[in-house]
Order: structure tokens, then sequence, then C-alpha cells
């Protein structure tokens, strides 16, 4: 067997967390790991598509977004996360721009809209691609720095050693001080178990947090499961798509059979979908050509310039497939989206498991039971910054 590869800190995942966290790690000082189930590009967080929330308005405040987040969540998050996710918003925007990310602009600042749950007008956004700007921009930093990175190269298992942690990833073995988990969730997996459709990535099955469990790491919300309210349902190349939520920020709204709009298109969403559950078993829903059960999306209401600047990949996609959403109403349905819960961590991304530590979708308590559209991709950025910070602190201590 080859030598086993040392280094001070080991991320698994390279989704925005996972290459947030091997940044962060890197630029305190510590040597760098990463490693990624598949391709480095493969990953959830490039599939996000409507936004990233921070405070910028000036009816707006950290603590505004901190109350919007604890409502969003029925007042199960914990509650010291959500003031660190709130609190570094601005700044973690600030980082992501300085390695690169252009969020679009309006009149000389953000151009923000309002999203499902908010009071205020805080998600930033690239186009109708915000994700895929910041993982590029990330992967780009961490291609250019000293991380090593080893892509398929899945966590298959990991135990403590004399000097933190031993990891097999693949092919590899990899000693480290610290360990950083940052695989996601779940949802691809559940979905396929349920015989339901799903927005995420194939890879996102959680064998990490088995992994996490079996070391003895306490899970919270770990049920919890979301649905995106908006997934395509017509055609079906589209089906599994989730459609925006910014295009109901910019004036889409849900429509029955009847074309009667039954519930509030920027509620939180778990009761938009909900609502659109019970308007279907009511029985006024209506049908995809395929069979499948669905409302009306009314996308005819976005302005053609709105469309044009926050939502351009959106309507080409369904251009593509026949469909114009801006001259027809779209096919919609919930499909699974989101693993709200997962391991508990503190402020700094610890577990409760000595020096492993864990971001983004994999972790749990930011967004308690419910989670806010545009949190995702903050999340991953507040506390891969967080964890990487803290990873590479204690291994070099």
């Amino acid at each position: 067997m080859a030598a086993p590869i040392k280094v001070d800190v080991l991320v698994v995942g390279s989704g925005a967390s996972g290459l947030a966290a091997a940044v962060s790690a890197e630029r305190s000082g510590a040597s760098v790991a990463l490693v990624a189930k598949g391709a480095l590009q493969s990953c959830n967080s490039a599939k996000a598509q409507g936004g990233i929330q921070a405070a910028f308005g000036e009816d707006d405040s950290p603590e505004q977004h901190a109350e919007d987040v604890w409502q969003s969540s029925h007042e199960t998050a914990d509650r010291s996360l959500v003031e660190v996710l709130t609190g570094e918003a601005p700044s973690a925007i600030h980082w992501l721009e300085e390695l690169g990310v252009e969020f679009t602009r309006d009149n000389g600042g953000y151009r923000l809209a309002r999203c499902g749950g908010a009071s205020r007008k805080r998600l930033l956004q690239v186009g109708d691609r915000t994700g895929h700007a910041i993982t590029s921009a990330l992967r780009d930093t961490v291609e250019a720095s000293s991380i090593r990175t080893f892509p398929k190269s899945p966590l298959n298992a990991l135990e403590p050693s004399a000097n933190g942690w031993r990891a097999r990833c693949g092919e590899h073995v990899i000693d480290a001080g610290t360990v950083v988990l940052a695989a996601g969730g779940r949802c691809y997996r559940e979905a396929e178990e349920r015989g339901e459709l799903s927005t995420n990535h194939p890879g996102a099955t959680g064998e990490v947090t088995r992994i996490a469990l079996e070391l003895g790491a306490e899970t919270r919300d770990y049920d919890a499961l979301q649905y995106h309210p908006n997934g395509g349902a017509w055609p079906a190349t589209m089906q599994g798509y989730s459609i925006p939520e910014t295009t109901r920020a910019y004036g889409a709204v849900l429509l029955n059979a009847d074309r009667e709009e039954f519930t509030d298109s920027l509620g939180p969403r778990d009761a938009v979908s909900q609502a659109i559950f019970d308007e279907v078993e009511a029985g006024r829903g209506v049908e995809t050509p395929d069979g499948r059960p669905a409302v009306y999306l009314d996308t005819t209401r976005i302005a053609e310039d709105d469309a044009e600047i926050s939502l351009p990949y959106m309507p080409r996609r369904y251009r593509a497939g026949g469909i114009d959403p801006l001259g027809e109403p779209i096919f919609t349905f919930p499909v699974l989206h989101y693993q709200n819960g997962g391991l508990v961590i503190d402020d700094h991304g610890e577990t409760t498991v000595d020096g492993l530590y864990a971001c983004g979708e994999i972790a749990g308590g930011t967004h308690g039971r419910n989670r806010m559209m545009g949190n995702s991709l903050l999340e991953c950025t507040v506390f891969g910054r967080r964890a990487g910070k803290a990873a590479a602190e204690k291994a070099r201590g």
C-alpha cells in the first residue's frame, strides 16, 4: 500500500461548502486535501439557481433576516447559528466577489428580489445560475492554490488516529489533523426509494452522514426533508428541474385547474408545497400529458426585462422543449429537494465529535425544519469559511 498522504485538514466534498472550507483552511495556514466522490464539478451547489440572501437593502438588516429565518423555520432553528448566518452574510458576499463572483446589479446597487418567506428584498443573483457562478469561482480559487484535490475518491472509512484522523478515500489513505465533512444531503437516494422526482445530483446519497453517525456524531431534524414547491412537471425533459423560485419573486403565481390563485406564492417553501399537494388532493389540480399531477405556474406575468436579466436560463430551457413560459403557464409540482437537518454543529462548524467539522447541507440547525430559499448557498459560504478556519487552527494548534 502506498504511504499515507499527510495534511493538516481533510475536506470531504466539492460543493460550495467544501470548496469554501478548503480555501479558508488553506488561507489560515493549513495544508489541505479535498476529496470528492465524483468529479470536482459534480455537486448540488452548482445546480442552485435562485440566489443567495444577504441584507443590503436600506430597509433591511441582519436582524430582520434572522427573524425571517426564525419564522420560516417555525421557530425550530438554532438561534445562535442563525445570527452567525445572517450577521456574516454581507461579508460573505464581498468575499465571493473578491474571488470573482459578479452579482447582477441594477441602478448602481445589487438587483435584489424578495423570496418566499422573506419580509424584504434581499436575494442577490447571478442571473438564474447563481450556484454555478459561486462554485466556479471557488473551484478556480482552489485550483490556483496549494490545496491537493482528489476527484473520484469517495470517503469509505474514517477512524481516529494518534494525530487526528485516518481516512480511506477511494484508492488513497489520508492522515489529517482535522476533518471537515461537506458531502451534502441524501435527497437523490430518498427520492429513488420513494419513487419520486428529485432536483438533486445523483451523488446526494448520504453515506458520509452514516460514517459520522458511526463515529458518535449527533444529528438533529434529520427526518425533515424539504420539497421544492416548483419542480418541472412537463415537458418530460424538465421533470425534476427546479424552476427558480425567483419566477415567483418576479410575478409568477400558482393557479389551480380553474386558473384561480390558491396560496400565497411567496410563502415559505413547506407552506407552498403543502398547498399544492392539498389542491391536487382536493381534485383542483391538472394533469400533465403523461398523467402526472400538477398545478399551473403562471409565468406569463413575468416582465420581459426581468426574465432577460434575472431568469435568462429558465425560458431558454423550456423553449428548447417547445414551450414558451412567457407566453403560457407551465406545469409544476413539488419535488424532493433538500435535507433540512443533519449533523449537530457549534458556531464554528464542529460536530459533537472532537476534531470533526461539518458545513453545508450535511449539517443541521441553521434552518431548523424548513429552509428559506437563498440561505443554502449562504450557509455554505459562511459556515464553510468558519469550519475551514476552525479546523485549520485546531490541526495546527
